[in-house]
Formats: structure tokens, C-alpha cells, sequence
């Protein structure tokens, strides 16, 4: 019982007895069973957290958010990458299912029938990211990609932009995003606006080819980008080439990388709070999980988006 109370509430136990249990940890390389542990109170303190990808930064201020506010709370994360393939979520969804997280993030809100039908049956809390929707699996914090698109379309209008082209990633947000940029910008009487999908996940590659391909369509007035990762592509191209950013072709990008404000020029985008995101996914399921009071859980949070304005557009 001594052992029990030094690892799990140490401030409890005087510091002499403190410091012979943990000697005797190291010396023994004792590594406490959680498995035990979970059995018994029927939690196993860990989070599961489902990202499509890590292989650009546009999810890093978010996750740190989210695990520091979790930590804090005496939970641990575990993460799962789904390569924004459906069926590569299913696969993960069933695994740790069968591990009993305490809890599970999922980015996005585009899920199999399956995944969807697993997930609303169990009694584990949910929290859908980085994504809205008005048929939420259970707690949702996020925005309007839509709505991120269309007042990317109309801040460019508003600047005199005439001639555009959009460069997307293949992933279903992605797209979401450039398809709302063409739909304002038929709305305002714009058409016939070129677009170029890229394998995903964004690179500085894929951004150079996806703009040698717009190039053979003609020059545009700018081009919207799904991702700052593919905008900074165009960009490398660009200056290579002897073409003037935004003196020839104007560049707009999305996320806000932490290299964005810092490239030549500085690229405009839309900035994602994905700090707030973590923080209020996170404070959601320890609301659900009883770990916070007064903490109700709000179902649907939208945390918005800025257009932030520099030198590429």
C-alpha cells in the first residue's frame, strides 16, 4: 500500500519513505502495470488521437495543446496516423477499441458508415476535430472549411484578383476547401478557374510540380492553395523561374506554418487557432470524464479562422 500511494500520490507519503520506494524502483527497474491498474478502477487513462498525418506542422500546435492539457490531468496520449485513408481509420478504430482508451480524437468528421456505427455505440467519449458538422458522432470543436473557402475567394476578389487557379491536396478537407473557393468565385461570376489536386500529404515538391502544371494552363492573376506547405512549393518554383510574387502571380496558402510569416515574401494565409482546438477538445473530455468542476461538455465549439495579409497576395 506504501508503494501504491508513493507512485500515485506522492504528497501523501513522507519524504523519506518517499525516496526508499523510489530507490527501490530504479534499482529493481519496476515499471508499475496500468493493465492491473485499469482493471480495477475501469479507466486506463489514456487518450487515443487520430491524425490523417505528421508528415507536414499544420497539426502541431493543436496536439501539443491537447496533450499538455491531458498530462496535466494525469493522462497520456496515444497516437494513431490514418494516411486520410477511411478504411486505415476503421482498421485503428477497431484496434483501440479492443485497448479501452478512456477516450478517442478524431480529425475530421468524414468517416466510413462503419467507423461511424462502431464509434455511437460505445460508451467512450468522442471529440470530432478540426472539422463542423451538423451530425457530430458526439462532442465537436472545429471549423467551417467551406466557410474558409469562400472568404478566401472573396478576400482575393476584393483585392481586383481576376484570373484565378487553385492547388489542392487529395485530402477530403483539402478539397473541401478549393471546391468552396471555385463555388464563390461563380458566384461572383468567376469561371473556368483551373485546378490541380496533388497527392497527399502536402510537400514543397508537390507544390512546385502542381504549379508547373497550372503554368501550362496559362498564368494566373493568383493562385489559392489548400495548404501553406504547397504555397511555399510555388514559391521555391517561382523564384527559380524569374517569376515575380505577387508582381506576375499571387499566392495565397492556408494553416499559418510557423515558416509562413518567413519566407520571401511572406506568404498570406488563413490562420488556424490549433492551440485552442487541443485545449478545448481536451477540456471536453476530461468534462465528460469527471476530471474538471464545473466542466459540462459543449457539443459544437467553432473556433473560426483569421485571413492574415502579407506580401504574396
Amino acid at each position: 500500500m506504501t508503494v501504491s500511494r508513493t507512485l500515485k500520490r506522492p504528497e501523501l507519503v513522507r519524504e523519506e519513505t518517499r525516496q526508499r520506494v523510489l530507490d527501490a524502483v530504479r534499482a529493481t527497474g519496476y515499471v508499475p502495470n496500468m493493465l492491473a491498474g485499469a482493471l480495477a478502477t475501469n479507466r486506463s487513462h489514456l487518450v487515443a488521437l487520430l491524425l490523417p498525418t505528421i508528415a507536414t506542422s499544420i497539426f502541431t500546435d493543436m496536439v501539443q495543446a491537447m496533450m499538455s492539457t491531458l498530462g496535466a490531468a494525469g493522462y497520456q496520449t496515444l497516437l494513431g496516423l490514418t494516411d486520410y485513408l477511411p478504411e486505415r481509420e476503421e482498421q485503428l478504430v477497431e484496434t483501440l477499441l479492443g485497448r479501452r482508451p478512456d477516450a478517442i480524437v478524431l480529425t475530421g468528421t468524414d468517416h466510413s458508415p462503419l467507423t461511424r456505427e462502431r464509434l455511437r455505440k460505445t460508451k467512450v467519449p468522442i471529440v470530432e476535430i478540426w472539422d463542423l458538422t451538423d451530425d457530430p458522432i458526439d462532442m465537436l470543436v472545429g471549423f467551417s472549411h467551406e466557410a474558409v473557402g469562400s472568404a478566401v475567394a472573396r478576400h482575393l476578389l476584393q483585392k481586383n484578383y481576376r484570373r484565378f487557379a487553385v492547388l489542392s491536396a487529395d485530402d477530403p478537407r483539402g478539397l473541401r476547401r478549393s471546391m468552396s473557393v471555385i463555388d464563390e468565385l461563380k458566384r461572383h461570376g468567376v469561371g473556368d478557374v483551373p485546378l490541380e489536386v496533388m497527392p497527399a500529404p502536402a510537400t514543397l515538391q508537390t507544390g512546385r510540380e502542381g504549379f508547373v502544371r497550372l503554368l501550362e494552363k496559362g498564368l494566373p492573376d493568383v493562385i489559392a492553395c489548400s495548404t501553406d506547405t504547397l504555397a511555399q512549393g510555388i514559391l521555391a518554383d517561382a523564384a527559380r523561374r524569374g517569376i515575380g510574387i505577387p508582381q506576375d502571380v499571387a499566392v495565397m496558402g492556408f494553416g499559418d506554418l510557423s515558416t509562413a510569416a518567413h519566407v520571401h515574401p511572406a506568404l498570406s494565409t488563413v490562420r488556424i487557432d490549433g492551440a485552442t482546438i487541443g485545449r478545448l477538445a481536451a477540456e471536453a473530455l476530461l468534462g465528460r470524464l469527471g476530471m474538471q468542476q464545473p466542466s459540462p461538455p459543449r457539443l459544437r465549439v467553432d473556433t473560426g479562422f483569421a485571413i492574415v495579409d502579407r506580401e504574396s497576395a
